[in-house]
């Protein structure tokens, strides 16, 4: 099958979270099952080209419709760690994607709606024809639009969508000016409620929208958060639209890539271990407690990493770190705001527990350091608000870390209660699970793991090692897409 991936991100070149970390692993695991993989991005100026081998010229003189005229862009080839990528360069004097960002900027939309239209256009003049376009997030939900509407007129009629949605609460809005500006034009017709039109604004159009609409085939990044979606405020909006086209919505898992995620022969550790050799990572323990000046003594290392915003519960995050401390266990945190008052309070944080043997914050990434956490630590929270998947309870599971999670997204699909779940056999848990968004909910799961911990050591390792067990590699869920692709191609 011939599949083109057309997104904003794609790890390691263009990464600003999960997306980007997505699209690379699916292309890879559909490319190693045989299948042809391209991928369309944006060429950024401030993109990694270190992760690029062979960048050159694929197709130098793209002309793009755009209001009533067009726009010369230049299309480059490279490969990403063995996946084919091309890259558009915009020659405009609106500098679309050299703006040292890769979101951020106030006409985003514009920016985005000028990339899908880019991108079909380099498909229908450079004769590509594959047999699913795979679009990600608002920044594309433009392309089924545009690819029904008027591409399929101009030789790309066999062509189908499946569009991916990792993340709710970014939707993508505009006005006439996206309309004219990709020269879809008719905004009484756009506006209409069962196309564009925004389902609590009737001046604006809604770009995710457009893509649930127009779409073959839709999906969010998890099966429990496809279930909030349609029955939670979680779709911000969207769900009368999800609840009219349920038929061809679902969610399929993220998977991670274990050839960089893997303690057997991650080169970030400086002792491997696996599910059978467990008692190698308390090597790792005590290189991450000389690193971080922690002192080295009997009590287990609760761990955060991630970004510190309201979607992450970085209020209970905070909670965490104390109650770690007042139950006499140590807390590492790594991560970074988002916005400047949590920057501050974190900050804050940092200078009061500076001095504190059993603490380390460090605020900003660190990919290095990231590993060792994950492999030196005996648990990991996460609290969040919303997870369409999360990775980083999964990653967690593999390196035999403990997850306490809150119930929600795919954290629920990942991990299962040592004490309650049901669906589950005991060999089989791996973790703790809470489900209110409070401190006293948070403290009966993080407690529940210290009182495992203090009182049968040798059980709470076997729960690590049940975690280390799980396949959670993109093999499973790409035959989830392959199916979908499948399926939609004999639509």
């Amino acid at each position: 099958m011939y599949i083109v991936q057309i997104a904003s991100e794609c790890a390691p070149v263009i990464k600003a979270g999960g997306l980007g970390d997505v699209v690379y692993g699916l292309s890879r695991e559909l490319e190693s099952q045989g299948h042809c993989v391209e991928l369309i991005l944006p060429k950024y100026d401030c993109m990694r080209y270190d992760h690029i081998w062979g960048l050159h010229d694929a197709y130098r003189d793209l002309y793009v419709p755009w209001f009533d005229s067009w726009v010369h862009c230049s299309v480059y080839c490279g490969w990403v760690h063995g996946q084919v990528c091309f890259f558009i360069e915009p020659h405009s004097e609106d500098f679309y994607f050299d703006r040292g960002c890769y979101y951020g900027c106030n006409d985003d939309n514009m920016r985005f709606a000028f990339f899908s239209k880019a991108a079909l256009e380099f498909l229908l003049q450079s004769n590509k024809r594959p047999d699913v376009i795979h679009c990600h997030d608002w920044q594309t939900g433009l392309v089924p639009v545009m690819l029904f509407e008027i591409y399929k007129y101009h030789g790309m009629a066999n062509q189908r969508v499946c569009y991916t949605i990792h993340n709710f609460k970014h939707q993508g809005f505009g006005g006439t000016d996206i309309l004219e500006a990709t020269q879809l034009r008719r905004p009484e017709y756009y506006f209409s409620y069962d196309k564009l039109r925004d389902n609590f604004n009737p001046f604006s159009i809604n770009f995710m929208k457009g893509g649930i609409v127009y779409s073959n085939a839709v999906n969010t990044v998890s099966p429990h958060h496809a279930w909030e979606a349609r029955h939670t405020t979680i779709s911000y909006g969207l769900g009368h639209t999800l609840e009219l086209y349920q038929d061809k919505f679902t969610g399929i898992l993220n998977g991670i890539d274990y050839g960089f995620w893997n303690p057997e022969n991650d080169r970030y550790l400086p002792y491997h271990y696996s599910a059978d050799s467990f008692e190698q990572k308390h090597y790792n323990t005590k290189a991450l407690r000389e690193r971080l000046l922690l002192r080295e003594e009997n009590k287990p290392i609760v761990c955060f990493i991630g970004r510190l915003d309201d979607q992450k519960g970085v209020h209970l995050v905070h909670h965490a770190m104390y109650y770690a401390l007042e139950r006499g266990a140590q807390f590492v945190l790594l991560g970074s705001a988002t916005e400047a008052a949590i920057d501050q309070w974190f900050r804050h944080e940092k200078e009061f527990l500076n001095n504190n043997p059993d603490c380390h914050i460090e605020l900003g990434f660190n990919e290095e350091l990231s590993h060792l956490i994950y492999a030196g630590s005996d648990m990991i929270v996460v609290p969040s608000n919303f997870e369409p998947c999360g990775l980083t309870q999964v990653i967690a599971l593999k390196y035999g870390t403990v997850p306490i999670v809150r119930g929600v997204g795919g954290l629920v699909n990942t991990v299962f209660d040592y004490d309650y779940d049901q669906a589950h056999p005991p060999e089989e848990r791996n973790g703790f699970v809470f489900y209110e968004s409070d401190n006293t909910a948070l403290e009966s799961g993080l407690g529940r793991a210290f009182d495992l911990w203090g009182q049968n050591r040798k059980i709470f390792e076997q729960l690590a090692i049940q975690g280390m067990k799980y396949d959670y590699s993109w093999k499973n869920p790409a035959q989830e897409y392959l199916a979908m692709y499948d399926c939609i191609r004999h639509q």
